[in-house]
């Protein structure tokens, strides 16, 4: 049996790092939205193994190192699965947690706190909308939906977010000086961020926020004017997908808070 689903990516407007447990895992405090850029995975079930296109396939592995690999596993399933990458790989907005999710979804699966465990973004794909993100990605408390667009901005360079979460720890925890606990960790691993920061801020005339770990600048609302002015990025104007928590079921949002008081 052949089927498409989609995978919606997630864009982090706020990041507060509050701990490290002693197993590594990091706490957070964050604000997430689901968006409506998307990328789509064909999944066969009388085959294995993944492929990947589409215009962010470069550098996305192929193995068992994939989350969508890892959700198999979970899974205890096999299938052959393609991703169309619309989603940019390392940019910052969930792209292989939101692959993983869609595998999850699809395959029925409800437990939150395993998902987290697969990646901190992974449970809230799952379940999708607008939400406070707490303990390590499995403790959700959905919000009230809010239409909102945004602009987002992806150089050509990438961050490894294992990378930029050691980095936060090295530097001692930094608070972010903006929304972000992870920017200066982020510009650590990856200092050509800050180029492309003040870019965008002189282009635009307001300062751009980190997308989670990197390597995706947004700002608020629609510019247009920056696809000229941003020449070697990609500029993708978005908006917020306000029917995705309605579309992936009230039992996950039951779990979630399940999940929630374990904690």
């Amino acid at each position: 049996m052949i089927v498409t689903v989609r995978a919606p990516a997630k864009l982090t407007l706020s990041l507060r790092i509050t701990g490290v447990r002693p197993d590594g895992y990091h706490l957070i405090d964050a604000e997430m939205v689901t968006l409506n850029l998307a990328d789509v995975l064909t999944i066969d079930t009388d085959g294995a193994g993944l492929s990947a296109g589409g215009p962010f396939s470069a550098g996305v592995p192929l193995d068992h190192a994939n989350l969508v690999a890892k959700a198999l596993r979970l899974l205890d399933r096999t299938a052959a699965i393609h991703i169309d990458k619309y989603i940019p790989h390392g940019g910052g907005l969930g792209g292989g947690s939101a692959d993983a999710a869609a595998v999850l979804t699809w395959a029925g699966c409800t437990d939150l706190v395993a998902a987290s465990r697969l990646g901190a973004d992974v449970a809230f794909c799952m379940i999708g909308g607008r939400a406070k993100v707490r303990g390590i990605g499995d403790q959700i408390t959905s919000l009230d939906p809010v239409e909102r667009d945004f602009t987002l901005v992806i150089p050509p360079l990438s961050c490894s977010t294992p990378l930029v979460y050691r980095a936060w720890d090295d530097l001692g925890g930094p608070t972010g000086d903006g929304p972000n606990d992870l920017t200066p960790a982020a510009l650590v691993v990856e200092p050509q961020l800050a180029t492309w920061r003040d870019r965008i801020a002189e282009a635009s005339g307001s300062e751009p926020t980190l997308a989670g770990s990197g390597a995706t600048w947004f700002l608020a609302g629609h510019h247009r004017e920056l696809a000229e002015a941003l020449v070697g990025a990609r500029v993708v104007l978005t908006s917020t997908d306000v029917d995705s928590a309605a579309r992936n079921g009230s039992k996950m949002t039951t779990t979630a808070h399940r999940s929630e008081r374990s904690w």
